[in-house]
């Protein structure tokens, strides 16, 4: 299961942490497959001479943890060849005896994986461990595999292993590998919230984008809601962004849109229409949008050092999504042309305007 997880996340966002992972867990499939032959063959699990096993054990640990800390970090190039000089420390042992002019006991090979084996855990410890999102969790799968590595050195060196205890260490593995799949399961769901947040979400402000913010006032529109549009321009923001630079402007910008985001709280949406431009919608009938408007004007003039220039207008029957914001954006328009720093409605502008034609008529 983790394989085909890995390898459709692979298919998806070409990360290369998941190729490292499924690499990872064909080898473990590999050294557990020939451990069930071993098994059923009649010959012990934990054996001083099958350093083929202990080779593919150790490899597929070392992919694995440098797979976990590439699905949170980006990392060096240079780590990149840690896999490959794992492996030429690894078959150093399996080839080297070959090349000798005299017969190497089999116990060093045996002490070399062991000695291999625990420096690989305390890296993981110190350098994987806090470098990951799951560090507590992680760390309870490395301890599970220390015990596991401490049972196997048992067993090479004595010869013997009580039968309860190789029940127990048979379990050990999968108890780690069960860990690691949930950790790469809530790793794959962190990576998914985050890809679709910041595909319907605006990067600095956090509020929805232009996109998404339209598709919700679409929505609303095409129910025939009551909902009421809320225009808001920053006044002057671009002699900010002059003379204060634009870290400055940015930092303001996020100021006003956690305010809009606290008031809209519970009764409606905001969103970042473009620019300086940040809109909202007011999707509760209970509420009055104008003094919403007056709260978010009131608030930014007070607690920023700008101040809003708004326009909203409350939709009407036949009236699109699209004309709704063109209505709240006249309106913020108004109130831009009339001294900044103030709150219009589009129909009571709209009324006002109307008048001296009537009084002419």
């Amino acid at each position: 299961m983790m394989l085909i997880m890995c390898l459709f996340m692979y298919s998806k966002q070409r990360k290369n942490a998941y190729l490292y992972m499924a690499a990872a867990f064909l080898f473990i499939m590999t050294y557990e497959g020939l451990n069930i032959h071993s098994a059923l063959t009649g010959m012990p699990v934990f054996s001083p001479e099958s350093d083929i096993l202990r080779f593919i054990q150790l490899f597929s640990f070392v992919l694995l943890n440098v797979s976990v800390v590439m699905l949170y970090r980006k990392i060096k190039t240079m780590h990149y060849w840690l896999p490959l000089l794992s492996a030429a420390l690894l078959v150093l042992p399996l080839i080297l005896p070959s090349f000798l002019p005299f017969t190497l006991d089999p116990i060093w090979q045996s002490i070399y994986f062991d000695c291999f084996q625990f420096v690989a855990l305390y890296l993981a410890f110190v350098k994987v461990t806090p470098r990951i999102g799951q560090p507590v969790k992680y760390a309870m799968g490395l301890a599970v595999y220390t015990v596991w590595g401490i049972l196997q050195s048992i067993h090479t060196y004595s010869g013997t292993l009580a039968s309860v205890l190789q029940g127990f260490a048979l379990a050990l593995p999968v108890l780690f590998y069960s860990i690691v799949f949930f950790i790469l399961f809530r790793r794959i769901v962190e990576l998914m919230q985050s890809i679709y947040r910041s595909a319907i979400t605006d990067g600095l402000t956090g509020l929805y984008n232009r996109r998404h913010f339209m598709k919700y006032l679409d929505h609303y529109t095409s129910q025939e809601l009551k909902i009421s549009a809320i225009f808001c321009d920053i006044d002057n923001f671009k002699k900010l962004n002059d003379t204060q630079g634009h870290a400055r402007a940015d930092e303001v910008l996020k100021q006003v849109a956690a305010i809009m985001e606290e008031e809209l709280e519970g009764i409606g949406i905001t969103g970042r229409y473009g620019g300086e431009e940040l809109v909202a919608l007011v999707v509760d009938r209970k509420v009055k949008p104008a003094q919403v408007a007056e709260n978010i004007r009131a608030r930014v003039a007070s607690e920023t050092i700008v101040t809003l220039s708004i326009g909203y207008s409350v939709l009407r029957k036949g009236v699109r999504g699209d004309e709704l914001m063109k209505q709240a954006d006249k309106a913020m328009y108004h109130s831009k042309t009339n001294g900044k720093n103030k709150v219009s409605d589009y129909r009571s502008m709209k009324t006002a305007s109307a008048e001296p034609k009537e009084s002419a008529g």
